[in-house]
């Protein structure tokens, strides 16, 4: 019995330079563009600077930004023979493959039928499987989640789309009571393999606030699997891993990676729902990072190149769990750890994080864990305010710096 669960953000085009055709989403419905947001993290220029220090302006994010060691991700699938695709045709690709392998797969939520939903990631599902396995729903997140939750008790593994992670909220309890707690509290009896998509954005997106917060709160949920995707590649491996798991689990995506391309394999694949992803190996600092924050952190880890240092990236993916086998390993290796997220600080996955790795690696650590997170206030609209509040390659090379010092 699995149920996904797909929150949609706001649909912006992550760059030209990301090689990604442009794609302008529209809804058939006012509503339909409710956003939402990532978790984000603390952008200062330094770390712990003085009440009195002046801020520093962050530099702005380029996407095309790669260290000199290859990006590990790129080089597994780059040299094989497969298809480009974007990462929400990826998702798409999973998604379908699925419903084609196991007819108990179903999607739920607004727009996804005909519509094809508020950022195509179900386009032209509805005409291939029809209107029973791909079902519209009204706009009211808890009702349909709560029957998507039950439809996992019977037996079938549905998708539900609350359209974004903020609106997910609604459905809190269904997700905190119902689904986490179901298999517990029944003696066992009922399996809720449940898989809520939750993509995310930033402040332009409307209900930003909220959903930056959310990865915190389902993370306090018990029996739930969290997982983020970054790439095409693990996108599609993580949509199919978490459609045929037996546990409840979120996934969530970045509406600013949904044009990011990438080539994958053409043949079938899954990722693994409880392992990190290895970015860069290095040998002085662990950078510890997941979702958007992979490519601003990739974006300093080029200029940190140039400067002398050598950085280890690790793409944690797994959010609940996590990897301590890999992030065990690194930290045994480099002794420094750098925690960015684009989540809020108080809270937030980068907290549990760092008391993990406290808890459990202490006595190799050289320096304090060093977390970059977002300001803990509600993420203006403004895009200038905005950068002031998302951590920027600026604050992570400073971080570096000055952690390695």
């Amino acid at each position: 019995m699995a149920t996904i669960f797909q929150g949609l953000g706001a649909a912006t085009a992550l760059s030209n330079s990301f090689d990604s055709n442009k794609f302008h989403f529209q809804s058939c419905r006012s509503l339909s563009g409710r956003k939402a947001a990532f978790l984000v993290v603390r952008s200062e220029g330094k770390l712990n600077p003085g009440l009195n220090s002046k801020p520093r302006r962050p530099d702005h994010f380029i996407s095309n930004a790669v260290a000199t060691k290859t990006d590990s991700s790129a080089a597994s699938t780059a040299s094989k023979p497969g298809h480009e695709l974007l990462l929400f045709e990826a998702l798409r690709e999973g998604l379908e493959e699925e419903m084609d392998r196991d007819p108990t797969v179903c999607v739920m939520g607004e727009d996804v039928g005909h519509y094809g939903g508020s950022y195509k990631v179900t386009k032209d599902l509805a005409n291939k499987y029809g209107d029973l396995r791909v079902l519209d729903t009204p706009i009211a997140e808890n009702s349909f989640t709560g029957m998507g939750i039950g439809a996992a008790m019977t037996g079938l593994r549905p998708v539900v789309e609350g359209m974004n992670m903020g609106f997910l909220l609604l459905a809190f309890n269904q997700i905190s009571n119902n689904c986490g707690m179901l298999h517990y509290t029944s003696g066992g009896q009922f399996k809720i393999p449940i898989v809520i998509r939750g993509p995310g954005g930033v402040g332009r997106q409307l209900g930003a606030e909220h959903s930056q917060r959310l990865e915190s709160y389902f993370q306090s949920i018990p029996g739930i699997q969290m997982v983020a995707c970054s790439t095409p590649y693990n996108a599609k491996g993580l949509m199919k891993a978490a459609i045929r798991s037996e546990n409840p689990v979120i996934l969530f995506e970045h509406v600013l990676l949904y044009n990011l391309k990438e080539r994958i394999p053409d043949e079938d694949y899954i990722c693994s729902l409880e392992e990190a992803e290895m970015v860069r190996p290095g040998e002085h600092v662990t950078i510890l990072t997941y979702s958007r924050m992979r490519y601003h952190v990739m974006q300093a880890a080029k200029t940190l190149v140039n400067k002398g240092y050598d950085p280890e990236v690790i793409d944690i993916r797994s959010l609940k769990p996590f990897d301590l086998h890999t992030i065990g390993n690194s930290v045994k290796k480099t002794h420094r750890v750098l925690i960015v997220e684009e989540c809020m600080r108080t809270g937030g996955i980068g907290a549990s994080l760092t008391a993990a790795i406290t808890e459990n690696f202490h006595d190799y650590l050289d320096a304090p864990i060093v977390c970059l997170s977002s300001q803990d206030v509600p993420t203006p609209y403004a895009g200038t305010l905005e950068e002031w509040t998302v951590v920027q390659p600026a604050q992570i090379v400073t971080a570096v710096e000055q952690l390695c010092q």
